[in-house]
């Protein structure tokens, strides 16, 4: 018994290798030209963006599994025509990928958040929201859920998504592709704002957005094998509550609640899209 409890302790220990903090050991600066700094002792990260250039940065590791905890505060004030994304993602022409993405608008006007997830390359799954509270006044923290049965959007602790693993159904699911953390704050004004009718005011730049409190409970991807089992990536040998987690009646009241309250575009709800029938997971619900 004390040895199982013991190898329980290891490999919840394991999960817990990428777990939190200095964006000096997390994080990369990928470009920008000095428009992305990491401030206070790898406490703070922040992008800007001018006409010349926006910045981002990505993780160190590679995680297959795991739930990821970022604090953002978005750029303030007139912010249409930006986009500030934050995303999973892995490399190659059949990638995979789990997305917030953050649309500008004047001031006054609330952001869009956009959501979407693709598998081997192909996405087609937006959901988007307005939020509850003004993102640019003070941090938020935008989570990402994302074991072998669902992926779950959350902001401040409230699910906006749930992604479910359907591919008994034939819907492909990211479950084989390890992936890394980006983010970025780019100009997008051709589309981002009302479809690209509102541009970037660049009197307002440099525009910029701030991070802090990352954290990762998660399964990194190293040398072609997970920190979390020896068997199988896919192995519930992990300990940790988040590899198995799934909503629970509040949460799934919270959800319907955003849902309900703040979304404003499903495109399973979408049928001039999809003439020949709405994607299968979005029948099953």
């Amino acid at each position: 018994m004390a040895s199982v409890l013991h190898l329980s302790l290891l490999l919840l220990g394991s999960l817990m290798v990428a777990s939190a903090g200095n964006f000096h050991q997390d994080f990369d600066i990928t470009w920008g030209d000095g428009r992305a700094n990491i401030l206070n002792n790898g406490q703070l990260l922040t992008l800007s963006l001018d006409k010349a250039s926006g910045s981002g940065f990505q993780s160190k590791n590679e995680y297959l599994f795991g739930k990821i905890d970022m604090q953002l505060k978005l750029v303030p004030g007139n912010s249409a025509g930006t986009v500030t994304a934050y995303y999973l993602k892995s490399p190659g022409s059949t990638w995979d990928e789990i997305d917030f993405e953050f649309l500008g608008n004047l001031s006054g006007d609330p952001y869009t958040l956009h959501t979407n997830v693709f598998t081997n390359g192909k996405g087609d799954k937006e959901q988007q929201f307005h939020l509850w509270f003004d993102p640019t006044a003070d941090f938020h923290t935008y989570s990402i859920l994302w074991n072998p049965q669902r992926i779950v959007f959350s902001v401040d602790g409230t699910p906006i998504r749930e992604f479910k693993n359907s591919e008994s159904i034939g819907v492909a699911f990211p479950t084989n592709q390890p992936m890394r953390i980006y983010s970025s704050l780019w100009n997008a004004d051709d589309w981002a704002t009302r479809g690209g009718l509102v541009k970037t005011d660049w009197t307002h730049a440099p525009f910029t957005a701030s991070y802090r409190n990352f954290n990762a409970d998660a399964c990194v991807w190293s040398n072609g094998k997970s920190s979390c089992a020896s068997s199988s990536p896919s192995s519930p040998s992990s300990s940790s509550a988040w590899f198995s987690q799934e909503l629970d009646s509040t949460s799934q009241e919270r959800l319907k609640w955003v849902q309900k309250n703040y979304m404003i575009y499903n495109y399973c709800a979408d049928a001039k899209r999809f003439p020949q029938g709405l994607p299968a997971e979005c029948r099953t619900s």
